[in-house]
């Protein structure tokens, strides 16, 4: 096999995970922007993921948000998605919008708000198993405001106890993946606040508990390949929430602030095997003033390019600048895969495998946006209440 061919054959086997939540409303703390044609429920979010996944060809599951996406039955939502080409991915929780979650959720200092985080947790496990979903997503937003406000080592016992009873109840080949984030909303301390704080919970969990590096839950500067680079290396990297952020967490489209960042990243999960591995790739993304099924195609294709951009590094030459302390050269052989203009190659990879060479354009001809626009009138739209 050639190299090109196997830069193709390896670009055909990628899969980007979309998050159900960026097909319905959303917006700032502001605001949120309602839009015509957005999905009602779960199902019709589905519908619109079958979309991005019939014209880009890699997109093959959805995340769910429980509650967001709560239905009576679970297991024909798992058929609906099936019969659409797709299939239910990580189940994402959420331990944040209740009143009772104020001082935290598994990390509060009353047992009986734990208990019922805890419960909730557990209710997204009894959803892996009716969905057929392997990954149950942990973000926790408990954390301090003031100093004194907590004892912070407790808080870190509440978490370690929360985890272990919800990592004992996983069933085979199920995994937790847990994320962290610098701040927001805590702002003295938060109780999973970096990647180190999520990599000494997991370890001790075990193996099916690995890390989710979410792109935007960084301090300026910090550097995520480090971080890809240091957990592939240590097999606990689980997955991404890929995104763009300009200040904070600004869930922008991935690609969208920092390209170079993401070939960057990208680079890291090719050269540690991260790509050929069960590293999850997912989108985590809330569309604000941008159409919702072409923000996430784009999201998706900019996925490809940083891809295809790693996967065409020459290993060899870079080992060889590396290895004889050629700085300059050792960069520029980096610098000219991330200059390459891999489009037409992703062209290329699509006519080959019956899709059409662009996916935009092809969404756009074929008129479903109109359609949903005209069908979805009435009912409750999806979206949070930011």
């Amino acid at each position: 096999m050639t190299e090109l061919a196997a830069v193709k054959a390896a670009l055909r086997t990628q899969a980007v995970e979309t998050p159900s939540w960026a097909y319905g409303n959303s917006g700032t703390r502001f605001k949120v922007f309602a839009q015509a044609g957005v999905p009602r429920d779960p199902f019709e979010k589905l519908d619109d993921a079958a979309k991005v996944h019939e014209f880009t060809g890699v997109a093959p599951t959805v995340a769910l948000h429980i509650p967001w996406d709560k239905v009576e039955d679970y297991a024909a939502l798992a058929v609906h998605a099936e019969k659409r080409g797709v299939r239910i991915g990580a189940i994402n929780s959420n331990t944040f919008q209740d009143d009772d979650y104020k001082l935290g959720s598994i990390c509060h200092p009353d047992a009986t708000v734990r208990r019922k985080a805890v419960d909730h947790l557990l209710e997204c496990v009894d959803i892996m198993d009716a969905t057929g979903s392997r990954d149950l997503k942990l973000w926790f937003a408990d954390g301090t405001n003031y100093p004194g406000q907590d004892d912070i080592r407790s808080r870190q016992d509440r978490l370690a106890e929360g985890l272990a009873e919800v990592y004992e109840r996983l069933g085979e080949g199920q995994r937790m993946l847990l994320e962290y984030k610098l701040f927001e909303p805590a702002f003295y301390t938060t109780d999973v606040p970096d990647w180190g704080t999520a990599y000494a919970h997991c370890l001790k969990l075990g193996e099916k508990a690995q890390v989710v590096v979410d792109t935007g839950h960084h301090a300026p500067g910090t550097n995520i390949e480090f971080i890809v680079a240091t957990l592939l290396r240590e097999g606990k990297l689980g997955g991404f929430d890929f995104n763009s952020r300009f200040y904070a967490d600004d869930d922008l489209m991935v690609g969208a602030a920092d390209p170079f960042q993401l070939f960057r990243i990208m680079y890291e999960v090719v050269r540690g095997g991260g790509f050929t591995s069960d590293v999850a790739f997912m989108l985590d993304q809330c569309h604000n003033i941008e159409a919702k099924i072409p923000a996430i195609i784009r999201s998706v294709m900019n996925v490809q390019e940083a891809t295809a951009k790693a996967l065409l590094v020459d290993d060899a030459a870079l080992a060889a600048a590396q290895a004889s302390g050629n700085v300059l050269e050792a960069n520029a052989v980096l610098m000219d895969a991330y200059n390459t203009d891999v489009r037409p190659l992703l062209r290329e990879v699509r006519e080959e495998s019956g899709l059409d060479p662009e996916p935009l354009k092809a969404y756009r001809a074929s008129g479903w946006g109109e359609r949903v626009v005209a069908e979805r009138v009435g009912g409750q739209q999806a979206g949070w209440g930011a």
